[in-house]
């Protein structure tokens, strides 16, 4: 992941322009309010698209870009110190760089494809095998699921053998080696610690045995490992996951996220469950923005993934995860030293730690009658939706957790409580929010709400300082990439042929005006570190005093050194130039039509507001889309033509 991309994960372009001044407004998959770069109080023409990062502004202003064009815009500064400015704020060393070598795209690519044949391998021996036949009715019978749905999500069966696997993928080509790297099989440490003769012959064995394997796909539906779940109640442990390795970080990895982006979106919620077979099971009741992490706490990373597409988030944990016995867990001040990484605990101070600091509306909902989800959904699917609807704000949830079963007329317990709540309380860093819970805090213990603040909480300081170790985990840099948008794929594509044949560039500007299209413009990209590359490109193209590549790699701020290097990173382009000028004028027409899409789209939601205010805007707005209308023909003409001329 490159550095500007660690940037644009960590900083939300929603906060950045709130903090400007913006008030935003929801608006579908947008966010709406008055451009803060020209006077305009009447009609709101400054959009917002949180899920790609990028902004744009359809008043005097006219412009559009990322976070960066949003800092240099606003604060009248280069590329270099907008980068410096959002790195620091970002808590990024800008020095520290990740780019993807070729080598290692390549190695990561060979180790993906293995897995998906791993995926196809586990599928056979589930639905086609008389070993798998007590996996396939442990599914269909008591996890009530369909034969769709354990196809839709690949589910399928790891032999009870110690070499299955190992034998079935080194026979096709793959080294054991490969097998270890994406998790698959397991080497023992040494002879002599091993007391079963099967280790003898082989330093290598199967990983997964006897279990319900379960795909795990990054949010872009990219494999990264598996999930193994026991049929023999006697085997330990119940779940197992993949070990960490350059695909596999669970801490970064949400599972059903791949599949629930677009519900999650649709619905601006996300919620929680805490099993892969509950996601499954509520998915197929018709409930698809649910995800889960990977059996631990959950992770700043995995919050921050889920705030690209929803600030709504509810946990629906089991009952024993966010019961009273979990609750008091997790207010335990030893806690850290107790809780095992394998276990997912509800650590409510944490959990307020990462609504406050991601901006996130976080709730809990209760599961009645000792079930978990996927028992729920089977029982009634409405009451499913019900129980969600009825998700509770996290100090609220712990607050009723504490008193229930318990007698808050008896003056210890009220203390006990009081002092167990007030911390995170206290820790809430809006003063309204603080007054309010500390109103309920009293009425529910039938105090007076001054002598609340004498109690004194059995455990450190609230503003407490946090272990070194812990600081310098937060201050980690996210090494998985966010999802590109459609538009970033395009124009990491057309940018990275344009760097390897520059010479093309006056050919395609020459084609794109014989059909009425004004030259390709840095205007054309939405991310600013592409638009300073393309002028770099323009500007060699003007000069002979170096080479063309030469000019711009010496001409590069060391800013984009870094993008630059993944542009150049991307494979090389095969065939002749008839061949690659085509490749590029698609490209480009992809890039101005998806660009031109959007902005129809949205300006279709902002005639309508400025129609019922009675905004003379809404003229303008009409006459703008009428523009982009006719620009949209021109373009799917010159697409017409290319494709016509490609036949020839």
């Amino acid at each position: 992941m490159s550095t500007i991309d660690e940037i644009k994960a960590r900083i939300d372009i929603v906060d950045l322009a709130s903090e400007a001044g913006v008030k935003l407004r929801r608006s579908g998959r947008t966010q709406t309010g008055f451009c803060p770069f020209h006077s305009n109080t009447r009609t709101p023409a400054f959009v917002i698209w949180p899920e790609t990062g990028t902004w744009r502004c359809f008043g005097e202003c006219n412009d559009g870009g990322d976070i960066f064009k949003f800092v240099m815009k606003k604060e009248g500064i280069d590329f270099k110190e907008a980068l410096q400015r959002l790195a620091e704020r970002a808590g990024v060393q800008l020095e520290e760089f990740h780019t993807e070598k070729p080598e290692q795209k390549e190695a990561n690519q060979r180790l993906r494809n293995l897995l998906e044949d791993a995926v196809t391998f586990y599928r056979h021996q589930l639905l086609n095998t008389p070993a798998g036949k007590t996996a396939l009715d442990y599914l269909l019978e008591k996890r009530h699921l369909t034969l769709q749905t354990i196809e839709n999500f690949g589910l399928g069966y790891a032999p009870h053998s110690w070499d299955a696997t190992l034998n079935h993928f080194t026979s096709k080509g793959f080294s054991a080696q490969d097998l270890l790297d994406v998790g698959l099989v397991t080497e023992r440490q040494s002879d002599s610690q091993s007391t079963n003769s099967q280790f003898t012959d082989s330093r290598t064995y199967d990983k997964f045995r006897h279990r319900v394997m379960i795909p795990i796909r990054d949010e872009n539906g990219k494999m990264t490992g598996f999930g193994g779940r026991i049929l023999d109640p006697n085997d330990i442990p119940k779940f197992m996951n993949s070990p960490q390795t350059v695909l596999f970080d669970k801490g970064r990895l949400l599972y059903g996220l791949d599949r629930a982006r677009k519900p999650i979106r649709a619905a601006d919620q996300a919620v929680i469950v805490e099993g892969y077979l509950d996601v499954i099971a509520v998915h197929q009741a018709g409930y698809e923005n649910v995800v889960s992490p990977m059996g631990t706490a959950l992770t700043e990373d995995q919050m921050r993934l889920l705030k690209k597409f929803t600030r709504k988030i509810v946990l629906a944990l089991d009952p024993d995860t966010a019961g009273q016995k979990a609750v008091l867990r997790g207010l335990d001040a030893a806690r850290a030293s107790m809780d095992r990484e394998e276990e997912l605990r509800f650590d409510a101070r944490g959990l307020l730690r990462h609504e406050a600091r991601l901006q996130a509306d976080l709730r809990v909902a209760t599961m009645p009658d000792e079930l978990d989800p996927d028992e729920i959904v089977a029982r009634d699917p409405q009451e499913w939706a019900r129980l969600i609807e009825a998700a509770k704000p996290i100090v609220t949830h712990v607050l009723e957790t504490l008193v229930s079963d318990r007698d808050v007329n008896d003056a210890k317990v009220k203390s006990e409580i009081a002092a167990q709540i007030l911390p995170l309380i206290e820790d809430l860093p809006n003063p309204v929010e603080r007054d309010s819970y500390r109103q309920m805090l009293a009425r529910r213990l039938k105090v007076d709400e001054r002598s609340l603040s004498g109690t004194k909480a059995p455990v450190s300081p609230v503003r407490r300082q946090r272990p070194k170790a812990e600081a310098a985990r937060e201050q980690k840099l996210i090494q998985a990439a966010p999802p590109a948008s459609r538009f970033k794929i395009v124009e990491i594509s057309c940018l990275a042929l344009l760097l390897r044949r520059p010479e093309l560039l006056p050919h395609l500007d020459r084609r794109l005006q014989e059909s009425g299209l004004a030259a390709l413009s840095a205007l054309d990209f939405e991310y600013t570190d592409h638009q300073l590359i393309l002028r770099l490109i323009q500007q060699s193209l003007e000069q002979d005093e170096a080479e063309q590549a030469h000019y711009v790699e010496s001409h590069l701020d060391e800013s984009l050194r870094e993008t630059f290097t993944s542009l150049r990173a991307q494979p090389a382009p095969k065939g002749v130039d008839d061949k690659l000028l085509d490749e590029l004028t698609r490209q480009v027409l992809q890039v101005r039509q998806q660009s031109l899409s959007e902005s129809v789209n949205q300006l279709r939601f902002m005639i309508e507001d400025a129609q019922q205010t009675g905004e003379v805007r809404a003229t303008n707005y009409q006459q703008l889309m009428l523009q982009y209308g006719r620009m949209l023909n021109h373009l799917d003409d010159a697409r017409r033509k290319l494709i016509e001329y490609r036949r020839k």
